[in-house]
């Protein structure tokens, strides 16, 4: 796994905040759309398990970027859907 991105003394997954953050700037209204939602799905899957860091980073991202609801749903049936199976 990539490095770490420590916040408010909590490890998460520095790869994950920093695609979320390209994501939601610039261009659009800064929300996550589902395309973006399915790059973070992707970014979470490259490591091919769900661990601990990443559901904390997810959990740090749904709580404070803006999501269209569209992907929040679309992301949390894909999440459950993938995580179990691992």
């Amino acid at each position: 796994m990539g490095y770490y991105k420590t916040i408010d003394g909590k490890k998460y997954d520095g790869e994950i905040i920093e695609l979320a953050e390209k994501l939601t700037s610039g261009a659009g209204d800064g929300r996550i759309s589902k395309d973006d939602a399915a790059q973070l799905l992707d970014a979470v899957k490259d490591g091919d398990s769900y661990t601990d860091i990443e559901k904390d980073t997810m959990s740090y991202v749904r709580e404070n970027f803006k999501w269209t609801e569209a992907a929040d749903e679309w992301f949390r049936t894909e999440i459950r859907k993938w995580a179990a199976s691992k």
